[in-house]
């Protein structure tokens, strides 16, 4: 076999071997490829257009439903800004939860007029952090030990001589 022969063989045996997987159409045989009708992977499509990694996490987040939690983070995060320096010193948030906002006090004064000035803080909270969800302030006293145990209690007497 000469390479002329060769030559002329090879391009028909290509064209025969692609005509029979399908990947090329023959000169009987109608093309079995789909058309692709998504536009996902056309260059220059609209929505191809790269997005910046706060755009991303912004997005992330928000499909997650994250931002309410976050918010709240951040209101926690940020509690000297929202209360003041002098307030911080003296009153910690310690729990969240249900849109309640609970503020520990060094003592039952600073509580007692941290309650006073409940409307100027939570309206301050709102003006901050509006996704934290908070609606209601709760202020408490120094450590001391409690007889309730949960959210419900029965009003009575309560202990008495329970030390012996």
């Amino acid at each position: 076999m000469s390479d002329a022969e060769f030559s002329e063989e090879i391009p028909e045996t290509i064209a025969t071997y692609l005509r029979l997987r399908g990947l090329k159409p023959g000169p009987r045989s109608r093309s079995r490829r789909r058309r692709r009708t998504d536009d996902d992977n056309e260059p220059f499509a609209p929505g191809r257009d790269p997005h910046g990694l706060g755009d991303v996490l912004t997005n992330l987040t928000r499909d997650a439903g994250w931002d309410a939690r976050l918010s709240e983070e951040d209101l926690l995060l940020d509690w000297t800004a929202v209360a003041g320096e002098g307030t911080a010193q003296h009153a910690q948030p310690v729990a969240l939860g249900d849109g309640v906002l609970t503020i520990r006090c060094d003592s039952t004064a600073w509580a007692k007029q941290l309650q006073i000035m409940r409307a100027d803080i939570l309206s301050r909270i709102l003006d901050h952090h509006p996704d934290a969800g908070i609606h209601t302030l709760r202020f408490i006293g120094p450590d001391v030990p409690s007889w309730k145990f949960g959210r419900r209690t029965i009003p009575g007497r309560g202990p008495r001589d329970t030390y012996g």
